[in-house]
């Protein structure tokens, strides 16, 4: 298994969890557009991540918007269906650890992960390096949830914490510790 690649995750939910509103829909995230992307840290993490990796309902979602932001990086849409590519994205069929495994030996160094199922399926792996939540000021009561019962325990220390006047709350996580494991890993013994 590679572990050197990095593997991050960038979202936005509702204070109730959610990463969706019922059916998909994402417009409940305009409450915070007045805050500039260059602000909260995705312009650098675009920057950074040399390939995207979404999943398909999040895909279906955001190839409808007016303006397509993800241009510049390289993206891969896990789904069992078939869809025409429109900005030159790649398809995959098959496990997101296999799809890692490619990236790595095809030189990837920063993968971006997009998309509720496909978070849940890095964090079920235990490949998810770093988090950054960026909870909205909204409570939608029902939707896509990002977590759910099951995931393996893993601790997260906490990066930065940071404000907007929008009501945004933004929080960046580092993988630690998972399972049974007590310390942080610069804690354990050599």
């Amino acid at each position: 298994m590679t572990t050197s690649m990095r593997v991050s995750v960038f979202l936005g939910l509702s204070l109730d969890g959610f990463i969706a509103s019922e059916g998909g829909g994402l417009d409940w995230l305009d409450l915070v557009r007045t805050d500039p992307p260059e602000d909260t840290g995705f312009l650098a993490l675009m920057a950074s991540a040399d390939v995207l990796v979404m999943g398909r309902s999040t895909y279906d979602a955001v190839i409808a918007f007016p303006e397509w932001p993800y241009a510049r990086t390289r993206l891969v849409v896990m789904t069992h269906r078939p869809f025409e590519a429109k900005h030159g994205e790649e398809r995959f069929e098959g496990e997101l650890t296999e799809l890692f495994e490619r990236l790595a030996q095809e030189g990837h160094q920063h993968v971006y992960l997009d998309g509720g199922d496909v978070v849940r399926q890095g964090l079920r792996a235990n490949r998810v390096t770093d988090l950054t939540l960026s909870w909205l000021p909204i409570v939608l009561g029902s939707g896509v949830a990002l977590f759910e019962r099951g995931l393996p325990e893993r601790r997260w220390q906490l990066i930065s914490s940071r404000g907007f006047p929008s009501g945004l709350i933004q929080a960046t996580y580092e993988a630690g510790a998972s399972g049974n494991d007590t310390a942080w890993p610069d804690e354990q013994e050599p």
